[in-house]
């Protein structure tokens, strides 16, 4: 299947330049406003989801790689700091060929040693502004040495531990349950999918996640 990178222009009338600094409506929008199979996808079947009772899990499935997470980075960003407190964020990062799993390893990596909210924009920061190669092991770790809050040694044993295995199993096993086709790309409370396509933009994906989300949160 051909794996694609979802562009945020298009029907919606969003540029990615522009993403960043559009608002959401002033009225809050209701599951009700959007159609399933058309807005986004029912999975045909649910997957288990880590969100504690009282939450609702919403997944960002992204790729270090992608210029397009890159570009949405920021707009997740401030979705996580205004969201509702009903929602619980998770990062999954994909890998659809097995050159791209050192960059899923080097997230799972910076999670292990809490550092993704310190180091996920840096690292889109050195891949796309600063092009530096971070497609292997050994360009990884030595990026990742020239850092000043990475050069402890944490970050090299978390990243070459036994325990990684799992973690990318794990990644993986999410991709193939939502069908992940593309990113980046949302998943919400393990029954819905959308993407920059489904959307039609992912700023009015976030809209959709979140009316999902409360829809949930009420049940």
């Amino acid at each position: 299947m051909q794996r694609r990178e979802f562009t945020f222009a298009g029907i919606a009338g969003v540029t990615a330049a522009g993403l960043a600094t559009l608002s959401l409506p002033a009225r809050a929008q209701s599951a009700s406003d959007y159609t399933a199979g058309k807005d986004y996808m029912v999975l045909r079947k649910p997957v288990a989801t880590s969100a504690p009772a009282g939450k609702v899990e919403v997944i960002e499935f992204f790729g270090y790689w992608c210029p397009h997470c890159n570009t949405f980075d920021p707009e997740f960003n401030a979705w996580m700091k205004s969201a509702p407190a009903h929602i619980q964020f998770r990062r999954v990062p994909v890998a659809f060929r097995p050159e791209m799993a050192p960059m899923q390893r080097l997230f799972y990596a910076l999670e292990a040693v809490s550092m993704v909210g310190r180091m996920h924009g840096k690292v889109f920061n050195a891949y796309h502004n600063q092009r530096i190669d971070l497609s292997t092991d050994a360009a990884i770790l030595k990026w990742a040495a020239q850092q000043p809050e990475l050069k402890d040694g944490r970050f090299a044993q978390a990243y070459q531990s036994f325990g990684m295995s799992a973690k990318l199993n794990q990644a993986n096993q999410l991709v193939e349950a939502f069908a992940i086709d593309g990113v980046p790309s949302l998943g919400v409370a393990g029954k819905y999918y959308l993407d920059g396509q489904t959307a039609r933009g992912l700023t009015r994906g976030i809209q959709i996640a979140t009316a999902l989300a409360a829809q949930e949160a009420r049940r």
